[in-house]
């Protein structure tokens, strides 16, 4: 690419108030994505409360199973936006597209909680994770390639680039098809990974995530 084809670098020292505002957007989205999962959690009127909660089990696991990823989503973006000393326009439009997937979840989990044992719905369910995933990786390797995050944060942000979080990507990318195999086994592997996805990360890349 030549040099006056390449977008614009900002400096985030010089432009603190627009890199603040991309980071308040991107908080934003996390904070109305995790509230409008707790939506789709109704109890009919004039029913028995316990038999109606017992009957939404799948409905409390998509929300609790949702909060969780999104929650984890939002810790990693704000960690590694925390790690960026300058930005362009092309960054801000790749995390504009992860942002796009994350928003969309609160959808699929309710299509989760409602249809927990159609294979349709948990494939979209993972096909949902996979491109939110896929798209931050996205970021990051842009970021790291363009020499925009911070030289001390170099070492965290291979960790996230690299082949570690390609495996996540993977995964949730496997239990796609995997849903019209077996929707359980889909599902267990995404849960797999927020308790052996770092310490994976660990073994493989030798570098220990900030906890």
């Amino acid at each position: 690419m030549a040099a006056q084809d390449r977008p614009l670098v900002h400096h985030r020292e010089k432009s603190e108030t627009e890199f603040a505002r991309i980071g308040a957007f991107s908080d934003g989205v996390f904070a109305i994505a995790i509230t409008l999962l707790v939506l789709a959690l109704e109890i009919p009127e004039n029913v028995d409360l316990g038999e109606a909660i017992r009957d939404r089990g799948a409905e409390f696991f998509a929300y609790f199973l949702s909060f969780a990823v999104v929650g984890r989503f939002w810790m990693d973006h704000h960690r590694f936006f925390g790690s960026v000393a300058r930005y362009d326009s092309k960054l801000v439009a790749i995390n504009l597209l992860h942002l796009s997937f994350v928003a969309l979840l609160p959808f699929t989990s309710e299509v989760l909680g409602e249809y927990d044992n159609d294979s349709v719905a948990v494939a979209m369910y993972g096909a949902n994770l996979t491109l939110a995933s896929a798209t931050f990786l996205a970021v990051v390797v842009y970021a790291f390639r363009e020499g925009l995050v911070r030289d001390e944060a170099a070492p965290f942000e291979a960790r996230f680039a690299g082949v570690a979080n390609l495996a996540v990507v993977g995964v949730f990318a496997v239990s796609v098809p995997l849903a019209f195999l077996s929707p359980t086994i889909a599902t267990i592997s995404w849960i797999s990974l927020f308790f052996l996805g770092d310490r994976v990360a660990d073994r493989v890349t030798g570098i220990r995530a900030p906890r």
